[in-house]
């Protein structure tokens, strides 16, 4: 077994704790890639996937579950995408528990909960407790670590890495393709960490990648940025479209806190530029960015926040370490942890300056260098200058953990993306569809309290629209939505014909994307994008057949239902 192999294999078996002992896995973007010429050679497999994320990982289930081969590539060496590599905990409504996801999905979930029972030292009443939160966070009911994450995907996907129906590659990015058609060949990946190159040739190919990366490179039509109100007719879009102007991105950290101790080091680079740094907004933000004050998504009025990594709840304020708390040391037996271990992604280090999507290579990677800056401004702001409820500025016993994230400058693997690529659709959900004022405008006697039902829909979800600042200057638009359906026609891509998106990328506007972005909408995406796939490759016929045949979609609703996927919400 060669080394490249090897990495990939020890990395896969021994999750996290293999990848640490193997000092050539850099963290992305910290890493530089050797320039080296090889030839290229070709893996084949029923289906290819791009992206190991949660939509991804779905896709792979579903696909190998039915019988098929798969190949499925991964940009960072952490599969698990936005609750791994992105180190966000899950973003879930609240119904997540009994229904409102696919069965697979809450499989992820109950798995990590007894990932934790099985192997950490919990006191009895956290062990009994049937909803574990690891992390008590007040975001999730399932706070957890990332690479907990990458470890119960891993054993979920290991009977087919054991049958040889799955193949994984690990720190492999998307570089070209060959397309015929409206049919994509094969797609070009190189090893981020040797340079070699490699041709992945299949019948169907599936893009979850965190940016859409394989739209621009096949030439499949799509979309990004703004729509106009012209364009969609949506209550809150704006008056003009703008294809550059996508939703803020996040580079999250991890922390905890030692009382007594001093880890302060020197300010970060950048420093003095966020620290004085007022966002250029519209409607106006509250006032600098490095403050406890932002502005309210749902009023845009001036908010105050609280923060207290001691974990104490704060009058009338949100504790941001509460937030997005992954370990409450008071679930786990006494002298296990030190401290609270708290994931920051918060309005005070969104990335709103700049631009991931359709900007050339050295532009993405310059911003994601500044969005670390930001982040590591914020945490220095934290350790000294934030106030404290006893008067006092500065929290100095914090710390970064890079180790949670897996890296060695503290920050997550890859930048939290909101907004990708979005493929042009054969249906596109609008406002109108899923966002309650707006369909109370056009629902008549419904009143706005039911989204719209699709005929051909192929999972469901809930989220309420949430934009976060965006790079053009515009503040957040957040405002409610209903309980909605993901329809078949939004995977389908209006004119390539085995290509499918499992991420950020389908049918959606910038509008519709708020609600469609989050953990357990990819993971249905990607179920129902894997299961379509074995049911079309079955049935012997395109992917567009089984939503113009209604004996074909029946059967194919039928198998979703038969394998744990809701298509209607009760």
């Amino acid at each position: 077994m060669n080394r490249r192999n090897f990495l990939t294999y020890t990395a896969l078996l021994g999750g996290s704790a293999a990848i640490q002992g193997c000092t050539t896995l850099q963290p992305i973007n910290n890493r530089p890639e050797r320039k080296r010429q090889t030839l290229t050679s070709e893996l084949h497999a029923d289906v290819i996937i791009l992206g190991g994320g949660m939509g991804g990982c779905a896709a792979a289930l579903a696909c190998c579950r039915n019988g098929l081969s798969v190949i499925m590539t991964e940009e960072t060496d952490w599969i698990g995408g936005q609750v791994s590599q992105q180190g966000v905990p899950p973003d879930e409504h609240q119904w997540i528990e009994t229904h409102g996801a696919p069965q697979s999905y809450r499989e992820f979930r109950n798995r990590v909960r007894d990932y934790y029972r099985n192997n950490y030292p919990l006191t009895e009443a956290a062990r009994s407790r049937i909803n574990l939160n690891p992390g008590d966070g007040s975001v999730s009911r399932i706070c957890h670590e990332p690479r907990v994450a990458v470890s119960v995907l891993t054993d979920m996907l290991s009977p087919f890495l054991s049958t040889g129906k799955l193949r994984i590659l690990l720190n492999h990015k998307v570089r070209n393709s060959e397309v015929n058609g409206n049919r994509i060949i094969n797609i070009e990946v190189v090893n981020i960490l040797t340079g070699d190159r490699t041709a992945l040739a299949g019948d169907s190919f599936v893009d979850a990648t965190e940016c859409g990366d394989l739209l621009p490179l096949t030439g499949t039509e799509y979309i990004t940025g703004t729509e106009s109100k012209y364009d969609t007719k949506e209550l809150h879009a704006p008056e003009k479209a703008d294809p550059m102007n996508n939703q803020a991105f996040t580079v999250c950290f991890a922390m905890d806190y030692q009382p007594g101790r001093d880890n302060v080091q020197d300010p970060p680079k950048e420093y003095d530029f966020w620290r004085k740094y007022v966002p250029e907004l519209t409607p106006p933000w509250s006032g600098r960015l490095l403050d406890l004050s932002y502005s309210d998504p749902r009023t845009l009025k001036s908010k105050t926040l609280g923060f207290n990594p001691e974990g104490k709840e704060l009058d009338g304020v949100l504790n941001l370490w509460n937030y997005r708390r992954i370990i409450n040391r008071h679930n786990f037996v006494e002298g296990t942890y030190d401290g609270d271990i708290s994931i920051v992604n918060w309005p005070q280090n969104d990335f709103f300056p700049g631009n991931l999507i359709d900007v050339p290579e050295k532009e993405f990677q310059r911003n994601v260098k500044r969005a670390k800056q930001l982040s590591h401004s914020l945490f220095y702001w934290l350790q000294t200058e934030a106030p404290r409820p006893d008067g006092g500025n500065g929290w100095r016993g914090l710390r970064l953990r890079g180790d949670i994230m897996g890296t060695e400058d503290g920050m997550a693997k890859y930048p939290y993306i909101r907004e990708a690529r979005r493929i042009r659709a054969e249906f596109t959900v609008l406002e109108e569809h899923v966002g309650a004022e707006n369909r109370r405008l056009v629902a008549g006697d419904i009143q706005g309290k039911r989204s719209a039902e699709f005929f051909d829909s192929v999972g469901i979800g809930y989220y309420h629209i949430d934009l976060h600042p965006s790079s053009r200057g515009d503040n957040y638009v957040d405002f409610p939505s209903l309980p909605f359906q993901i329809p078949l026609g939004a995977l389908l891509p209006q004119r390539m014909n085995n290509l499918l998106p499992a991420n950020k990328n389908i049918g959606t506007t910038h509008i519709t994307n708020g609600c469609y972005r989050l953990h357990p909408v990819e993971w249905s995406i990607g179920e129902a994008v894997g299961q379509l796939i074995a049911f079309s490759k079955k049935e012997k016929v395109p992917f567009r057949a089984v939503r113009e045949q209604q004996e074909l979609l029946t059967d194919f609703q039928r198998m979703l239902h038969q394998q744990g996927v809701e298509t209607k919400w009760p």
